[in-house]
C-alpha cells in the first residue's frame, strides 16, 4: 500500500492515473482546499494539523512509503483543527512556514520519518514527466539565447536557499523578472509590459538545496501559451528535476510557434 499525500496542481492527478494503471494499492490523504479527491476510493480528507490522524491512517493501512505531490499553501494556523500530535508538532510547522511553503512539506517529511514512514520521489510512477538533457524542439537556441540562459542560471544559483523563486526571465543578457510568491504565471504576466518580441528565455529550475522528492518545478501547456504571450523565445528546464505536463502538446505548440524547449 502506497500513501498518496496530495495538494493542489494537476500533477497529483497524473500520479493517480499511473498508480491505477499499474494496479497498485493506494490511499489518498487529501490536503487540497476544495477536497478534489473526495470521490476517490480510500480517500481521507484531513486537516494538515491532524498529524496523529494522518499517521494512524497510514500505519493502520500498512503504508510504509508515501508520495507527496502538489503544493500545500501556508495555512491559517489559528483556524487549524489540531489533534494531540498536531499540538506537539505544530510549533515546528509554524517555524518552518516562515521559510516558505516548501519548508512546510520538508518538516512534515521529517515528522513522518520519525514515525518510520519513508517519503519517496514524486516521479516514482511517472518518470516520463521529466526530461533528459537535450533539445526537444525543431528550433534551437542561438548564441544570444545561450547567453541569456547562462545569465538566468547564474541568477537562480545566487538566490538564497529558502527563496521562493524557481524561475527567472532574461532578455539581452538582462534579468527582466524573477519569480515571486505569485508564481510563474504572475511573473510572465509582468513581462508583457516590456513588449518583448521573439526574444528572451524562461529558465525554471529547482530551488537551491531543494528536496527533489517533493515540490518539483512544474511546467505545462498553459506555461507555453503564457511564454508566447510574453514574447519569449524559449523555455529551459533542469534535466530529471522538472515536471512537464502534457509533453506532446507543449512540444507541438513550441514547434508551431518557433520556440525552443531544452533541458540542461
Amino acid at each position: 500500500m502506497i500513501g498518496l499525500i496530495f495538494g493542489e496542481t494537476s500533477f497529483p492527478k497524473e500520479i493517480l492515473k499511473k498508480v491505477k494503471k499499474k494496479k497498485k494499492k493506494y490511499l489518498i490523504i487529501d490536503l487540497t482546499k476544495n477536497r478534489i479527491f473526495k470521490r476517490e476510493k480510500n480517500c481521507f480528507t484531513v486537516s494538515i494539523g491532524q498529524f496523529g490522524k494522518i499517521i494512524n491512517i497510514l500505519k493502520e493501512n500498512n503504508c510504509k512509503k508515501v508520495i507527496f505531490a502538489g503544493s500545500v499553501k501556508k495555512p491559517n494556523f489559528s483556524n487549524l483543527r489540531l489533534d494531540l500530535k498536531g499540538i506537539y508538532y505544530m510549533p515546528r510547522i509554524i517555524k518552518s512556514s516562515k521559510l516558505g511553503d516548501a519548508a512546510i512539506l520538508k518538516e512534515i517529511i521529517k515528522i513522518l520519518s520519525k514515525e518510520k514512514i519513508k517519503t519517496i520521489s514524486s516521479l516514482t510512477f511517472n518518470p516520463e514527466l521529466s526530461l533528459k538533457k537535450g533539445n526537444f524542439t525543431i528550433t534551437k537556441p542561438n548564441k544570444e539565447n545561450n547567453r541569456d540562459i547562462d545569465k538566468a542560471i547564474r541568477t537562480l544559483n545566487r538566490l538564497g536557499q529558502y527563496n521562493y523563486s524557481q524561475g527567472t526571465v532574461v532578455k539581452d543578457n538582462k534579468v527582466i523578472a524573477i519569480e515571486g510568491r505569485g508564481g510563474t504565471k504572475a511573473m510572465l504576466k509582468k513581462c508583457k509590459k516590456f513588449k518583448i518580441k521573439n526574444k528572451g528565455v524562461l529558465v525554471k529550475f529547482p530551488k537551491k538545496k531543494q528536496d527533489l522528492r517533493i515540490d518539483l518545478p512544474t511546467v505545462g501547456y498553459k506555461t507555453f501559451i503564457q511564454c508566447k504571450s510574453a514574447g519569449l523565445k524559449g523555455i529551459v528546464l533542469k534535466s530529471k528535476s522538472n515536471i512537464l505536463l502534457e509533453k506532446k502538446k507543449c512540444i507541438n505548440f513550441a514547434n508551431k510557434n518557433k520556440m525552443f524547449l531544452i533541458a540542461k
